[in-house]
């Protein structure tokens, strides 16, 4: 096995891939300790030195990837967001570029790249995008129709949570979220007119119950699908083995049958000869 082959086998190798995923999640922790004024002063030196050791680690194990892989690491999206976010971990968090000492905890979404259940879901919802955009365009639609409604019928009376357009769909939204809508918004409202449940219930289940279980709907099918197209793909690849270990097969049997059938002719001459 090449040098090169040996680096794959061991960048590859699941006590590697699992010692990164404790180096991440220990990197989560290390951030947050950062953030905690009392921590840093007592054990900050520690905190900050064991930050740089997984980051260097990060780097060789990136290093080590492109060593690998070459162009084929730019093909792949999980890679190039891995190299991504240790490369600003790398930049400097001063002057101008002091923002990105907050983006460092960036580092803990390689966890979505590492861990395979993570991937598959994220790689699921990436795939549901197209349908998701639909739904919100609908919900969007929806949004405004009632948010026009709402300020003819109620912009007058409460001109501070529906006296515009744009007040009435932060509005909505809040009661979409289902948080203080009727003693908070609801209620009040009937007050002056009897008949606004006319209007509230119907967005309610149009909006949240509706709405929002098509957006889950999306989401368990788009994962499903991919579920079962990695099956498939599975169920292939151990399709093809099979047939070329069957094929392999037929052939050692057919070279068997050949020598024995040999074996026999050089026998029967032998006894002939005797």
């Amino acid at each position: 096995m090449s040098w090169s082959g040996q680096l794959a086998w061991f960048i590859n190798h699941p006590k590697v891939q699992n010692g990164i995923v404790i180096l991440i999640l220990l990197n989560a922790i290390l951030l947050g300790v950062e953030t905690w004024q009392w921590a840093m002063e007592s054990i900050g030196w520690w905190v900050l030195v064991l930050d740089q050791i997984i980051l260097t680690v990060f780097v060789i194990e990136i290093t080590a990837r492109l060593i690998v892989h070459r162009l084929e690491f730019w093909k792949d999206p999980w890679s190039i967001f891995d190299f991504s976010v240790v490369v600003i971990a790398l930049l400097p968090a001063t002057g101008s570029f002091a923002v990105l000492r907050a983006l460092r905890v960036l580092r803990v979404l390689r966890l979505l790249t590492t861990v395979p259940s993570m991937r598959k879901v994220v790689s699921a919802l990436l795939k549901a995008i197209p349908g998701l955009g639909s739904i919100a365009l609908l919900l969007l639609i929806i949004y405004y129709v009632f948010a026009v409604i709402a300020t003819n019928l109620f912009g007058e009376a409460y001109p501070e949570w529906f006296g515009n357009i744009g007040q009435s769909l932060y509005t909505l939204f809040q009661i979409m979220t289902l948080e203080s809508w009727s003693m908070g918004i609801a209620r009040p409202v009937m007050e002056n007119f009897p008949f606004a449940w006319a209007f509230f219930v119907p967005f309610i289940l149009i909006a949240t119950f509706t709405m929002l279980n098509l957006f889950i709907a999306i989401i368990v099918n788009a994962i499903q699908d991919y579920s079962e197209a990695e099956h498939k793909d599975t169920i292939e690849h151990v399709t093809n083995v099979r047939d070329v270990i069957t094929h392999d097969l037929h052939q050692e049997v057919k070279a068997l049958r050949s020598e024995i059938s040999e074996l026999k002719s050089l026998l029967v001459m032998q006894s002939k000869k005797s």
